[in-house]
């Protein structure tokens, strides 16, 4: 009876222990200092215009460049719904793609394939390299700690990727060499597009849209309230009071009082329910799209056609793949030697994304060879998930003139 209870105490003792090292390695992680740490900055939102985009733009090329001015107006830029939604599009069709770790024989690692896409660091880091043809570069700092791999985004305002300087604080003079530093390729991951970003273009389309959607709004205002106006004698102080009183109490348009002896005019203008302002609209839309996805896609309801929309696809899926490329180039050549270093992944691997196949184009060709070709059932199944039991017991020659003659009569 001892012996029992002293093997359940043992076990009970290394459940504990377990469960303490499993606490201890994801606090290790958690706690872990990072290498580049910056410091928090309020953003002070003040309404964007041409003026401030320019200077933005001057810093990026200055001698001694600061980037901060430029991603902040990044980030305000894509407070525009469309332009999320264009780019959201655009990458969630790229990281979605399924992917696979291959030795040197071209091999699929199925073991170390599933463990870097259960890890919770493998999107982020796919989705952050992505948005380096965007914003311009990406700087992730990593961490592994046993089979936990994590990613952390360095904040691209203090990054400025034209010398390799890190600004803790990006509004001060002081920086880090980043490339310098013994952790760069390693715990630092550098993506750089050797451009200002692909949302510089997007910037003046952004806020043109915004000044049409502004004056349309007050156009709103002034033709569904209109103002009102009230002559009276202003030189009479009871008068005065309850006219006041009177246009105050009155529904809640604006409105003013004159005096009898002024005369107030409303200035004539050209006619118009705000067509000038939903033109400018359409089209800061249009360019925002043709700019991320490369066509007009399920927007232009009035002049849209499923070929038109359909042909759109096309020009997104050719993007799609030039992105694909370019993900695969990031990760063989900086994220995967890394992450061998760290020993999350073991042996010469390579990763590359799964052909993705037009399931619909496919069927339709094997179709039309299924009267002339056998089809492997097998493959079928697996590619199409139709699940052929056996084929089909064609009639004899009686049995169809049977059925035929049936027909005749019916």
């Amino acid at each position: 009876m001892s012996f029992i209870n002293t093997v359940k105490s043992i076990l009970a003792f290394n459940q504990i222990q377990l469960a303490d090292n499993s606490i201890n390695e994801k606090n290790t992680l958690a706690k872990q200092k990072r290498v580049l740490e910056a410091k928090s900055k309020p953003l002070t939102r003040v309404r964007q215009d041409m003026a401030k985009w320019n200077t933005a733009y001057q810093f990026f090329y200055a001698e001694e460049p600061k980037n901060y001015l430029i991603q902040n107006t990044f980030t305000e830029a894509e407070i525009d719904a469309l332009l999320t939604s264009q780019i959201q599009n655009r990458m969630l069709k790229a990281v979605s793609v399924p992917s696979t770790l291959v030795n040197a024989k071209g091999e699929i690692d199925i073991e170390q394939t599933a463990k870097l896409r259960n890890s919770t660091a493998y999107l982020h880091m796919l989705k952050e390299i992505w948005r380096s043809i965007t914003n311009g570069c990406t700087v992730l700092e990593i961490a592994v700690a046993g089979d936990t791999l994590q990613s952390r985004l360095v904040p691209r305002a203090n990054i400025v990727q034209q010398k390799g300087y890190f600004y803790e604080d990006y509004t001060e003079d002081t920086f880090t060499d980043y490339r310098k530093m013994k952790e760069y390729g390693k715990y630092i991951l550098e993506f750089d597009t050797g451009e200002i970003g692909l949302l510089n273009k997007a910037i003046p389309h952004v806020l043109f849209k915004r000044f049409a959607q502004s004056c349309w709004s007050e156009l709103c205002e002034l033709y569904g309230i209109p103002p009102r106006v009230l002559t009276t004698n202003t030189q009479d102080t009871a008068m005065l009071n309850r006219a006041e009183k009177m246009m105050s109490e009155m529904a809640a348009a604006a409105w003013f009082i004159i005096d009898g002896e002024e005369k107030f005019e409303w200035a004539q203008s050209q006619d118009t329910n705000g067509d000038v302002y939903r033109n400018l609209i359409n089209l800061c839309n249009n360019e925002l799209s043709l700019l991320i996805t490369g066509a007009v896609i399920g927007q232009d309801t009035q002049n849209g056609s499923r070929s038109k929309d359909e042909s759109g696809k096309e020009q997104l899926n050719e993007l799609v793949q030039s992105d694909l490329v370019y993900l695969e180039q990031c990760m063989n050549s900086t994220v995967i030697p890394a992450l061998i270093q760290l020993g999350f992944l073991k042996g010469d691997v390579r990763f590359q994304f799964q052909k993705v196949e037009d399931l619909t184009k496919l069927w339709s060709i094997t179709k039309d060879a299924l009267p002339f070709y056998n089809v492997n059932p097998e493959w079928v199944k697996d590619k199409f998930g139709v699940d052929i039991v056996g084929e089909r017991q064609q009639p004899t020659a009686a049995g169809k003139l049977f059925n035929d003659s049936i027909n005749f009569f019916d």
